[in-house]
């Protein structure tokens, strides 16, 4: 991680007397400007951020909405290694991980159809069962019954299976296909495009910082040589070094500039795109919560359905007369109704 001093183009050089010669010993404008600076800003992975306690408190983007576009500015350190991983990489892998959620609720629901399946084709083959077939009476109807209701309970759950199908299965595999990883791959790209060229303006601002520094040196030196008659320096070699720090005071305001600019593009596109982030996933709660509803929507009919089959079984249950399935049985079974008496001599 590259942490460096850093410093904006009308804080150092907007002053000419920055890149005017000073007397041996003191610190021009420009240094003690520098030194300034750094005590108030941090340049992080080639993103300059104010120090804590520094310069105006800032305000959140969107407050009170712990929105993305508010908190996925610095890099974080990968776990897995010594890496970090840039906040909008974070962003990324929750749209990833939100589309593999998804993929997994949709198989959690059709292992649901499977045992929805196999627990009618259960009820359809038992509700032919001849099990208890000979009953008779008020019981033998009220058995009938049951088993009937076996039978049409077995093409609720069958069709319970099928609409968990088509409203709830298949809506979740395909809601964003896949080219919805081409589009965050797109995001992607952009994003890091923006990053490596804040990066290439970062690495020209330090070049020219180093350059500038060196020319200041050089002029200092050249200076004192001659001001101490070690060198045969002439005043037109001063004025040559003094034109070349000038020069490299004017590069580095212009790479700052640029740099600058590249990073204000890289903010404005993170603000952007976060956004769109933030709005996919919010896309993709309110479908994932609207079909999950519907889940309970087909779950609580299937309830009332098997419930109206459950009444008619109820009612019949409720008229078994076993007084009545006596007379049924006896009148049907009778061998006769003349009791013996006592024989006579």
């Amino acid at each position: 991680m590259m942490m460096e001093a850093s410093f904006d183009t009308e804080e150092s050089f907007d002053d000419p007397s920055c890149l005017a010669p000073q007397p041996p010993g003191s610190v021009s404008p420009a240094k003690r400007q520098i030194r300034e600076v750094k005590e108030t800003k941090i340049t992080i992975n080639c993103v300059t951020f104010p120090l804590p306690g520094e310069g105006p408190e800032q305000q959140l983007l969107k407050p009170n909405e712990w929105s993305y576009c508010d908190y996925f500015w610095t890099d974080k350190k990968d776990p897995q290694g010594t890496n970090s991983v840039a906040g909008f990489e974070v962003l990324l892998q929750k749209q990833l991980k939100g589309k593999q959620m998804q993929k997994e609720m949709a198989e959690f629901i059709h292992e649901r159809i499977k045992i929805e399946e196999e627990y009618a084709k259960n009820l359809s083959k038992l509700s032919l069962s001849p099990l208890a077939l000979q009953e008779e009476g008020t019981l033998g109807e009220a058995w009938t019954q049951l088993k009937k209701s076996l039978h049409d309970e077995a093409e609720v759950h069958l069709k319970f299976s099928n609409k968990l199908h088509t409203e709830v299965e298949k809506p979740l595999l395909t809601f964003r296909g896949d080219n919805f990883k081409k589009d965050l791959k797109k995001y992607d790209h952009h994003i890091a495009d923006l990053r490596k060229q804040l990066a290439s303006r970062y690495a020209g601002v330090e070049k020219a910082r180093k350059a500038l520094a060196d020319r200041q040196k050089d002029l200092e030196v050249k200076t004192q040589q001659l001001e101490i008659k070690l060198s045969n320096k002439t005043e037109e070699d001063i004025k040559k070094a003094r034109r070349k720090s000038t020069q490299a005071g004017d590069d580095l305001m212009r790479c700052v500039d640029l740099y600058n600019q590249t990073q204000s593009k890289w903010f404005e596109e993170m603000v952007t795109t976060s956004m769109e982030l933030e709005k996919l996933e919010v896309e993709r709660i309110e479908w994932i919560q609207q079909h999950l509803r519907q889940y309970t929507t087909l779950r609580h009919e299937t309830d009332m359905f098997n419930q109206s089959m459950v009444e008619p079984v109820d009612q019949l249950l409720q008229n078994v007369d076993p007084g009545k399935d006596r007379e049924l049985w006896v009148k049907e079974n009778k061998t006769g109704e003349v009791r013996p008496v006592d024989m006579d001599i």
